[in-house]
């Protein structure tokens, strides 16, 4: 089937070539050929759309968003290459015209390097949430670093307003309390690592229990990423410490469902289980920490 579908992408982009030539210099082109021309190209999006909706579900939900997705970005692409010709004038080749065409000839090159299994695209969108959970961390030690003071890129000297306010500034007590929320956040790291290591070397997709299986990790995941964007956030000065507790204890539950989710999958045998109960270790002392540490602040 994706043998098919890859085909129809390149017909999309043959066709969207061929409108947009015809349009890039006068005269226009008759209404016979213009009909022609949209007939082609609407032909070829069909095509892609319904090989798309003839992916059987059994061959996973993750599977079938990213396809979805594929078939989404050539539509947008080509429905904004008709808006730029539309509006116009038939005069030469438009540099907005050019990358237009381009975006569209590049979404359907993406084809070819999507997923062709549920896996593969669970291992693509975990590896996805890794990077962006490594990049928070990376941006919150990096503000620590800086010392008392984590705006002082982006604040001026010279600002004695700003300068002169404590809510800029970490207290002895917020950086207590950093430490702990911080050892949450490479926990985090640490799970969307083991798991996408377990991913590669066990993940299969011959049932599907398998299937669904890598689907629920792909859900769970998901939700990684915004949790330690929030517990990040509110580490920042002025600390609100029982938000802080409230955001860990978020990121702290999200942690434990996925290693949960992770242990009664197949892509977790017997030898994978010690760093499932290391995990719930750091959790939990982490969290009983910051639990210790925003105690009086309740």
């Amino acid at each position: 089937m994706y043998f098919f579908v890859e085909q129809a992408f390149k017909a999309t982009s043959q066709e969207a070539t061929k409108i947009s030539l015809a349009y890039s210099k006068p005269p226009a082109p008759s209404e016979e050929d213009c009909q022609k021309l949209s007939d082609g190209l609407l032909n070829a999006i069909l095509a892609a759309s319904t090989l798309y909706y003839s992916l059987p579900k059994e061959h996973g939900t993750t599977l079938r968003r990213t396809v979805r997705q594929a078939v989404a970005d050539v539509i947008e692409g080509t429905m904004q290459l008709i808006d730029v010709i539309l509006s116009a004038r038939i005069q030469s080749l438009s540099q907005e015209q050019l990358v237009s065409t381009g975006s569209v000839w590049e979404a359907c090159d993406n084809f070819a390097q999507i997923p062709k299994d549920n896996r593969a695209a669970v291992l693509g969108i975990v590896s996805g949430y890794l990077g962006v959970v490594k990049d928070a961390l990376e941006e919150m030690e990096e503000a620590l670093a800086g010392g008392e003071d984590p705006f002082s890129d982006v604040l001026d000297d010279d600002d004695m307003g700003a300068r002169g306010n404590q809510d800029t500034y970490w207290s002895e007590a917020d950086r207590r309390l950093i430490a702990p929320c911080l050892g949450l956040m490479k926990a985090s790291k640490a799970c969307l690592k083991k798991v996408l290591g377990s991913l590669k070397a066990h993940g299969k997709v011959e049932t599907p229990e398998q299937v669904a299986q890598l689907d629920d990790l792909a859900d769970i995941t998901q939700e990684v990423s915004p949790s330690v964007d929030e517990l990040a956030l509110s580490i920042y000065p002025p600390m609100n410490h029982p938000t802080v507790r409230l955001n860990a204890a978020k990121l702290s539950s999200v942690l434990k469902k996925v290693l949960e989710i992770t242990s009664v999958s197949h892509v977790c045998p017997d030898t994978e289980s010690s760093w499932i109960q290391f995990l719930h270790s750091a959790i939990d002392h982490n969290m009983n920490k910051v639990k210790s540490l925003t105690q009086d602040a309740l």
